[in-house]
């Protein structure tokens, strides 16, 4: 007979799931387990946990293929309080990070490569089968523990609240900008929404020395884009004559919108050669007239996150940078409002759920 999840393993755990299957994503306290502790395993107490709007996502199974009961959170950060006998990189009272990924094949040429989140073997942390047939669980729970390869050091002038979202919203802006070539000091780019990757996006390129330009369905947004978070410029996507003014002027475009959406117009604002990389995710297809790629030698492509060596480059570059994201930390009780005022876009920029100090176990 098959286990529970409060029974499967020999730890035991607590934090707030999922459980209906059914699109209503309530969140509520929920029992579970962890595994023992293995040789290259690392033991953590979370700290914080934020949330990413793919939660929202998968709690609410919109993307179909949700697997009840869930508990969410890839953007977890906290102290370890043990490790296995082989553990090289880490002690009892680091601070670490584990996001989007704990686990991958570790042999084939993509994680040779340093490029984990493209195994075809890969492991999330949540609400996927592990390598021992059962299923992850994420980081709105009070502990996580994960092989050492899969954790990140933290470094020691970086926030854990405001970092926190880094592990997903941080990597997910800075691995494109990298790997296109928009990272280079006068390189014009485009960000596309301002919510909780857009304005890390935006930290992150002006970070690097681009000019980087704000497009956005909102006017209200502007004053915050150019004066608080350090835009050049700021253009509304729904006014055809901006658009018009700022054809073929940037050299690549980060999209972070999850809602759908035309990629047509955006097309029109890039140089010959101009990347536009999509790194949200909506819900339906995206429709593109192919001529809008072949005019000018365009790029559409995708990224998603990073290696875990990119993911710790990026978290040292936001600590030399003092990029963080702009968060509303949160006690664990909140998390159902929060995911309500989540989909009105009710929230400058990330909730951030205090785990260390609000999560109650019983």
């Amino acid at each position: 007979m098959a286990k529970s999840a409060e029974t499967e393993h020999p730890v035991k755990a607590y934090g707030w799931a999922a459980t209906a299957s059914d699109t209503t994503g309530l969140l509520s306290p929920f029992k579970f387990s962890r595994r023992a502790t293995s040789d290259k395993d690392v033991r953590l107490k979370v700290l914080y946990c934020g949330i990413c709007h793919s939660d929202l996502h998968m709690i609410k199974n919109e993307w179909g293929f949700t697997n009840y009961p869930i508990i969410p959170g890839h953007e977890i950060v906290g102290e370890v309080t043990e490790i296995g006998s082989k553990v090289e990189n880490f002690k009892v009272g680091d601070k670490v990070g584990v996001g989007v990924l704990v686990g991958s094949c570790r042999s084939c040429a993509r994680c040779c490569d340093n490029l984990e989140n493209h195994c075809t073997k890969q492991v999330q942390t949540y609400n996927v089968p592990n390598f021992d047939g059962t299923k992850t669980y994420g980081g709105y729970s009070e502990s996580m523990v994960a092989d050492e390869h899969f954790v990140v050091r933290w470094p020691d002038n970086l926030p854990l609240d405001s970092g926190a979202p880094l592990l997903c919203a941080g990597i997910t802006t800075y691995s494109p900008l990298r790997h296109f070539g928009l990272d280079k000091p006068g390189t014009k780019v485009g960000v596309v929404g301002l919510g909780g990757l857009g304005h890390v996006a935006v930290k992150m390129a002006k970070a690097f020395g681009a000019h980087v330009t704000v497009i956005s369905t909102s006017e209200t947004k502007k004053q915050e884009a150019l004066e608080k978070l350090g835009a050049d410029s700021f253009l509304i996507s729904r006014d055809p004559e901006q658009l018009q003014g700022a054809v073929s002027s940037l050299d690549g475009i980060i999209d972070t919108v999850s809602a759908t959406h035309s990629v047509v117009p955006l097309l029109g604002l890039l140089k010959p050669d101009g990347k536009l990389v999509m790194v949200g995710a909506p819900e339906t297809p995206l429709e593109v007239p192919v001529f809008n790629l072949l005019r000018g030698r365009k790029i559409l492509g995708g990224s998603n996150i990073g290696g875990l060596k990119e993911t710790q480059e990026m978290l040292d570059f936001a600590a030399k940078h003092n990029i963080t994201a702009d968060v509303e930390v949160i006690p664990v009780d909140y998390v159902n409002t929060a995911m309500d005022r989540l989909v009105k876009s009710d929230v400058r920029y990330r909730f951030v759920i205090d785990v260390g100090n609000t999560l109650r176990t019983e």
